[in-house]
């Protein structure tokens, strides 16, 4: 597909569930499914309320085929009975969160694919095959992925619409678990549309989250025979943010190598980095670890075992990292724990079973503890960071950064089959 100059957010006729036909808005809604992961996490998810978005994200059955047919299955029960609706007319819809301090507000809409939207990471195929097969038979969107761009100074365009029309009623409002708030607008306006249409017309976006879900929309663009660039198949569900007016949050993802105990960790580490043992717990040992210069790490066995890792070897990290990208990747904490750590010093593979990449540092820290392995901290990078690589086309390693707040999975569906898309 051509790239065009800049982004084109295409209004759709949202599929939303219908209140009456619900226990709430919160038990049907959902985290995005690469969050939803663990079966527990599944379980409660699906027991919340029978038409839980979940079922259609991630539905299980033996094998992959029956999955996707299964997921197919049910958005045609559910909109056959009228619990999801599609609103009359197409829509942009603006998108709030708020908890305590945090407020985020955006714009969902279909976007074309030939925009420029610049990834920070790869991604694995075997996921993207999986999203595709799943989109496919259901000939539908079911999550927004997150998107940042930088609007103009001061509160013209898009950020304008957005703030006049978050003073009236919304469509929906509801508290998920996490405490966020969240509500929704649809702006149908032609002059409101054409004033967002301009604005973003001279933007670019970075992906924060949902790597695997755009590439995904780009696969099952390049599969539609004969498709067009108004097809459907041509634009895919996003939620679009303006981080010069609504900075997102930035967290680190940490790992868990579960097979690998913190005295082997810690011994094979001797002569290529210092390591201190730290005292005190896991607060004070991430507050160690912001505070340090260059690269760090803080690697944990336990709830009461914490040791800093800083001062790579130089003659290690020159062996280990490759030369031909930015001085600023080479730098990244991912790429040298990765490169000389992961690849050089433990040898450990990059497999599911080997490392497990988590959110939150108190759940890494009791994932080792519980299998004898070692959880790595690490700290956040900056979106700054991010956006300079990938305008230079650099990826960074898989998992260097999480965006947030994501959102929340079951407001509003895309359907790829309706004329009116």
């Amino acid at each position: 597909m051509t790239s065009t100059d800049g982004l084109r957010l295409l209004p759709f006729r949202g599929l939303r569930y219908a209140p009456d036909r619900v226990s709430s808005l919160t038990a049907v809604t959902s985290p995005p499914y690469d969050v939803v992961v663990r079966p527990e996490g599944v379980r409660h998810l699906e027991t919340a309320d029978p038409y839980n978005i979940v079922r259609l994200i991630l539905p299980h059955a033996a094998d992959p085929t029956t999955r996707h047919r299964q997921a197919a299955e049910t958005l045609h029960h559910w909109r056959t009975e009228g619990v999801l609706r599609q609103d009359p007319e197409p829509a942009l819809y603006v998108y709030e969160q708020r908890s305590g301090e945090v407020l985020q507000r955006g714009l969902i809409g279909a976007l074309r694919l030939d925009g420029p939207v610049l990834p920070h990471e790869d991604v694995i195929p075997e996921v993207v095959a999986d999203r595709a097969a799943l989109m496919r038979a259901a000939a539908a969107n079911f999550e927004p992925l997150l998107l940042s761009y930088r609007g103009r100074n001061g509160a013209g365009g898009a950020t304008a619409v957005i703030e006049r029309v978050v003073a009236d009623d919304p469509l929906l409002a509801t508290t998920t678990e996490d405490g966020f708030t969240h509500r929704l607008w649809a702006v149908t306006d032609p002059a409101d549309l054409a004033t967002i249409d301009d604005d973003l017309s001279r933007r670019q976006a970075l992906i924060a989250d949902g790597h695997h879900r755009w590439a995904t929309y780009q696969r099952l663009y390049e599969q539609q025979p004969g498709a067009t660039a108004a097809s459907p198949w041509a634009s895919g569900l996003v939620l679009l943010v303006d981080t010069a007016r609504h900075p997102l949050q930035v967290r680190a993802i940490h790992r868990v190598l579960p097979h690998l105990p913190l005295a082997t960790a810690l011994a094979d580490v001797a002569g290529a980095f210092r390591a201190r043992a730290l005292p005190g717990g896991l607060s004070a040992a991430l507050t160690a670890l912001e505070e340090t210069p260059g690269t760090a790490f803080v690697l944990a066995g336990g709830r009461d075992s914490f040791h800093l890792l800083d001062r790579p070897d130089p003659e290690l990290l020159d062996r280990t990292i490759r030369r031909d990208r930015p001085e600023a990747w080479r730098r990244l904490d991912a790429t040298v724990l990765h490169s000389a750590l992961l690849d050089e010093v433990w040898r450990i593979p990059d497999h599911p079973s080997d490392i497990s990449y988590l959110h939150h540092a108190e759940a890494a820290v009791e994932h080792a503890a519980r299998n004898g392995g070692t959880a790595v901290l690490m700290r956040a990078t900056s979106e700054e960071t991010v956006r300079q690589l990938a305008e230079c086309g650099v990826t960074m390693p898989r998992k260097s950064t999480s965006f947030g707040p994501k959102p929340a999975t079951g407001l509003v569906l895309r359907t790829l089959e309706d004329p009116h898309h």
